[in-house]
């Protein structure tokens, strides 16, 4: 079945960075577009980047760009989201996200906090 886990999360003080992780399973990975979205606290789920089956087509909410980079290994089947000068606003819970045919996919969630 198909698996979404991601790792990479945790405290983080403003101006840090981090990387998250999301290895996925179960589905031919380098076929699909792969997401990252947030959830802070109190607010809707919204997209953060998206990347291409080949990496070559990317897309930034405008709150990160310039700061995040969305990146993918079709070999390992893995997708990363690496997050610099990361501010306070940037607290969440971080999902990895696939739509296949008429689904979407999650996995369990990356809390990220950022604070001092």
């Amino acid at each position: 079945q198909v698996q979404l886990v991601e790792s990479g999360g945790g405290l983080v003080q403003p101006g840090g960075s981090l990387r998250l992780s999301c290895a996925a399973s179960g589905f031919t990975f380098s076929r699909y577009f792969m997401n990252w979205l947030r959830q802070a606290p109190g607010k809707e789920r919204d997209v953060v980047a998206s990347i291409g089956e080949s990496g070559e087509i990317t897309y930034y909410a405008d709150s990160v760009k310039g700061r995040f980079t969305i990146s993918r290994d079709n070999v390992k089947n893995m997708v990363y989201l690496r997050m610099n000068n990361l501010k306070p606003e940037d607290t969440a819970v971080y999902y990895c996200m696939t739509h296949l045919d008429d689904s979407e996919y999650w996995g369990q969630g990356a809390q990220v906090t950022v604070s001092s």
